[in-house]
């Protein structure tokens, strides 16, 4: 039996499509995937976790060459572990929403983050802040040089590689590590000393 990642090819027009929609389209197709084979939320929690790593890892190469790409794919590394903490606290005002809505929407990821701030601490929602800023000020706008970008991200996600219990999902390292037998090493969105904004 074949595992791991699988790349497949999505007609441009449908990319397009989505994408016009406001549709992450990686994101879309974990959503449909999950909800399709009615699957177990932890196996969602992963998916996104997983999704989250491949966005930071690109994102950490693309800072130097290309500051907007990076900072897209550093916000899309928090958002996908929002997501994943959305569903492993089990936010059900935010996850019925989602359902409901058939994605994930702006309005959705603040309340989660809010949620899960209030578990954590105020911290978490400083650190979205920042996240935030990547995909307004960095991507959108094409405001912030490949300078700007390290330190907004050096205070979105911590740095890879720190061991953790066996859950899915563990506070650790003053933050919250995402660990899974998938993904040994992950991003932490850690607490930072200053607000960027």
């Amino acid at each position: 039996m074949e595992t791991g990642a699988l790349a497949v090819y999505i007609p441009e027009r449908l990319v397009v499509e989505a994408r016009r929609r406001g549709f992450d389209v990686e994101s879309l197709v974990v959503d449909l995937l999950v909800r399709t084979l009615n699957l177990d939320p932890r196996i969602a929690g992963e998916a996104h976790l997983e999704l989250s790593l491949k966005y930071l890892d690109e994102g950490r190469t693309l800072v130097d060459k290309d500051p907007v790409q990076a900072s897209e794919k550093l916000y899309k590394a928090a958002e996908e572990a929002v997501k994943a903490l959305a569903i492993f606290y089990n936010l059900q005002d935010v996850l019925a929403g989602v359902e409901e809505k058939g994605r994930w929407t702006a309005s959705y990821l603040e309340k989660a983050v809010e949620a899960i701030s209030e578990k954590l601490g105020g911290w978490f929602l400083q650190s979205w802040d920042n996240a935030w800023a990547l995909h307004v000020w960095g991507f959108h706008e094409a405001k912030l040089d490949s300078k700007a970008v390290e330190i907004f991200q050096l205070h979105v996600l911590d740095s890879r590689g720190h061991e953790g219990p066996s859950s899915p999902f563990s506070p650790a390292m003053n933050g919250i590590q995402l660990h899974t037998e998938l993904a040994p090493s992950v991003p932490v969105i850690a607490p930072h000393s200053a607000n960027m904004h």
